[in-house]
């Protein structure tokens, strides 16, 4: 009986070992912990989506600012509404995973299973590899007390914009010029194309009932020395270029200054939109938001 244990125990062994290594690249070197301790020691791992390369995609990766592996369950941050808050910070529930030899095997609850090597890069960056699709997606490990959700939430507020159906005016001060901005109930903002929509429909019309009177191209950029505000740029090609200061009063509510006549205009969300189902909010590069 003695030897039968020896010899399982022979064979265990270099199973158990096997499942705890790690890939590293780039030349990093340091550290022996396995992989399930590497990937638990970090509560967040944010997905830096500009340093991606390859033509393939893993869904649920592009459409995630961070995972976290919590006990067997994956959860991500797929939306800005509500990061922070939401699931403690972890996010939402999306499915689960198994830690393989060098390898994650995620299941997805709607993309599915995708098996990706863990290559680490330094003490809290790992590159996640999938080799059918020769694709590469970058995460930087955080713990919650130390991540910037603020940062994260101001320097992709483009997807803040657009995880409403609309944007509807609820508030016109009472100072300002008058302007032909004056006569926009609603706005809203596409997930393709750099586009927005805006209507003159009648304020309290639902959502779906809106008509779009224009279809134009908007832009973002960052105002120097105010990390918490952005300059919006609407392109009405038949009067011009409309040009706001972009503040957020909370999670649902946004203040546009009207930098011409000096007029602010606070505008609520209408139906948010929670990207977990297949076809949402899908990322792209930064440079490709901006007003061109």
């Amino acid at each position: 009986m003695k030897t039968i244990k020896l010899l399982l125990a022979l064979v265990i062994t270099p199973i158990l070992l096997s499942s705890c290594s790690i890939n590293y690249d780039d030349g990093y070197v340091g550290g022996n912990e396995t992989l399930p301790q590497l990937m638990n020691r970090y509560e967040l791992w944010y997905v830096d989506y500009n340093r991606t390369t390859g033509n393939g995609e893993i869904p649920f990766l592009s459409r995630a600012f961070t995972i976290s592996f919590v006990d067997g369950t994956l959860f991500a941050n797929n939306n800005l509404v509500g990061i922070g808050s939401t699931g403690n910070g972890y996010g939402i529930n999306v499915g689960y995973y198994d830690f393989y030899p060098e390898t994650i095997r995620f299941f997805h609850s709607v993309y599915g299973q995708y098996n990706l090597e863990v290559h680490r890069l330094s003490a809290n960056e790992i590159r996640l590899y999938d080799r059918n699709q020769n694709t590469s997606y970058y995460l930087v490990g955080y713990q919650r007390n130390g991540f910037d959700y603020n940062r994260l939430f101001y320097d992709n507020i483009t997807y803040f914009l657009q995880e409403y159906k609309a944007w509807e005016k609820v508030y016109t001060s009472q100072y300002g010029a008058l302007n032909d901005f004056d006569h926009e109930n609603f706005l809203q903002f596409l997930s393709s194309g750099n586009n927005f929509r805006s209507s003159q429909s009648t304020p309290g019309t639902p959502v779906n009932n809106i008509y779009w009177d224009f279809t134009g191209l908007y832009g973002i950029h960052n105002i120097y020395g105010n990390p918490n505000a952005k300059n919006l740029t609407l392109d009405y090609d038949f009067w011009g270029n409309e040009a706001f200061r972009l503040t957020v009063i909370n999670d649902s509510r946004i203040r546009l200054f009207h930098q011409a006549s000096g007029t602010t205009y606070e505008f609520q969300g209408r139906g948010f939109i929670q990207y977990l189902k297949e076809g949402g909010l899908k990322r792209v590069k930064q440079e490709e938001l901006k007003l061109s």
